[in-house]
């Protein structure tokens, strides 16, 4: 069995509720279908309730009818999200009728479902761009305790097995936060870590990647990846990781073993973390083309509730995807 296969196993055994704000987007709503058949979760369609059976019943899906539907624009609890809203982002100086306004927005409306506990994750992002899917997240489910930064990670599966675990290899941050400070770096790793273990079963040895190993280079770049390193440690003593390390230090054994003698991460990483954005998202796309890797994401990460951002180019397997994914993220 795959991987993707052992997480969708893995998240019928959940139970786990999610909303799909872009409930009448097609692939979004034959994605649902799918769920709801094999029980990756439980589902919450935001739309017209008219407009998605209409659509459901033209492109065949029968398992459409045991979702949960909300209109946002004719919701009978809109006044009380609208206050729910207001109380959130009262230091703000929200108002009752911005609020309203807002409620009838999906995006808004299904992260106030996470707020209030009637779901336990979100999957969007097929026809709206990244900034509108985090934008009401940030404000109203926000981040982990310990955490202020939001980062997104993509699972790596290689058909070369040498790498990682079997193939199986865990990138970030490339696909959210542009450059990180130490301390936010310290934090990505923290949770990439938490990522690569719940969601890739990887009992993960993370490297904090840099054009340095083990101070072969100076530079405010590599400090800020030193320091990121000590941060980590501080945050998670447990956690297998460690750093200044340069890619080939990080992945092949023999230049591990040459380059960071003594390091118990170097030459056998499966969680790489690199220093930007930049880097990372490079790097993947890289990997995903040349050596003709699956790349599963990006999964969000740093929220205190899985909330996951599609391309708006996916697929309807990409979504189904990401749903048993969120599912298995909502499982602690």
């Amino acid at each position: 069995m795959n991987l993707i296969d052992q997480i969708k196993e893995n998240a019928k055994k959940l139970n786990k509720t999610l909303v799909l704000p872009e409930g009448e987007e097609e692939r979004t709503l034959k994605a649902a279908d799918v769920a709801i058949k094999e029980g990756y979760a439980n589902i919450v369609l935001l739309g017209n309730a008219d407009n998605i059976k209409a659509k459901a019943a033209e492109w065949g899906l029968t398992n459409i009818g045991k979702a949960k539907i909300i209109d946002p624009k004719n919701n009978p609890k809109k006044e009380f999200y609208a206050e729910m809203l207001c109380e959130i982002r009262k230091k703000k100086g929200m108002q009752m009728e911005e609020a309203l306004r807002l409620v009838e927005d999906p995006l808004y409306l299904g992260t106030l479902l996470i707020k209030n506990k009637e779901v336990d994750g979100e999957v969007a992002g097929a026809q709206n761009a990244t900034g509108d899917v985090l934008r009401p997240a940030f404000q109203i489910v926000k981040t982990l305790p310990g955490v202020s930064v939001v980062s997104g990670a993509f699972i790596m599966i290689f058909k070369d097995k040498q790498w990682g675990d079997d193939g199986i290899m865990v990138f970030a941050d490339c696909a959210a936060h542009p450059n990180p400070n130490e301390n936010e770096l310290a934090e990505i790793a923290v949770v990439t870590a938490q990522t690569a273990k719940k969601i890739a079963g990887l009992d993960p040895r993370v490297a904090m990647l840099s054009f340095s190993t083990k101070g072969s280079a100076k530079h405010e770049m590599v400090d800020k990846v030193v320091n990121a390193t000590r941060i980590a440690h501080e945050m998670a003593p447990e956690l297998k990781l460690d750093g200044e390390l340069q890619a080939d230090a990080a992945i092949v054994p023999k230049v591990g073993a040459s380059k960071a003698p003594g390091s118990p991460i170097a030459g056998h990483a499966n969680v790489l973390v690199f220093p930007t954005l930049e880097v990372g998202n490079i790097a993947y796309k890289l990997v995903q083309r040349i050596a003709n890797a699956d790349a599963i994401g990006p999964i969000m990460q740093g929220m205190a509730a899985p909330i996951n951002d599609l391309s708006r180019g996916c697929s309807v397997e990409d979504v189904v995807s990401l749903i048993a994914i969120t599912a298995c993220q909502a499982a602690e």
